[in-house]
């Protein structure tokens, strides 16, 4: 689990490469995701689930038509880990891909 000095670094780090933020919520991370319609949002989720089984770490989700609710936490360690980060940063990746298809 990440020291709070380790969080801090790693949220900020992460946020400097998004258009919006990720948040900090108890011992998670969490964003919203909008997309023009529930084809584009699923597309997401798709490649979003592929990044996830790679990594052998999975987000807590949901989706609703066009938007997509993510929350990270590494659940085995009671917190937050650099795979929560890591991963966070693959889905930001993935966004940039299908936002600009």
């Amino acid at each position: 689990m990440l020291s709070n000095d380790e969080i801090s670094y790693s949220l900020s780090t992460l946020n400097a490469i998004t258009s919006s933020p990720w948040l900090l919520q108890d011992n998670t991370i969490h964003k919203e995701f909008s997309f023009d319609d529930f084809k584009q949002a699923w597309s997401f989720m798709n490649k979003v689930a592929d990044a996830a089984e790679k990594a052998d770490h999975h987000p807590d989700w949901c989706n609703s038509y066009n938007q997509v609710s993510i929350t990270l936490t590494t659940h085995q360690s009671g917190g937050l880990t650099a795979k929560d980060f890591d991963l966070a940063s693959s889905i930001e990746n993935i966004l940039k891909t299908i936002k600009s298809q």
